[in-house]
């Protein structure tokens, strides 16, 4: 018997889940996930998709750079203009 259909067997019988049994549905699930990831990461798409979010975050954190440095000048003239 599967350990999938034991599972769900336990869950449905007792209807509650023990912590075991949340341990190893999250091990399962776990498992499934990094697989998953893996065979997305592995295929030609998946390097597309990979440098298609790296290229992302390297915009964002462009952009907050440059945005950053826009409110820091803003800051400075504000003070400048206080102080004068």
């Amino acid at each position: 018997m599967p350990i999938l259909v034991y599972l769900k067997q336990e869950i449905l019988e007792f209807k509650i889940m023990t912590k075991e049994t949340k341990i190893i549905a999250g091990l399962l699930a776990g498992a499934a996930l990094g697989a998953a990831i893996a065979l997305i990461l592995s295929t030609d798409k998946g390097e597309d998709l990979k440098e298609s979010v790296t290229d992302w975050f390297a915009d964002l954190i462009d952009s907050s750079k440059d945005k950053l440095a826009h409110v820091a000048d803003s800051v400075k003239d504000s003070i400048s203009k206080v102080h004068a």
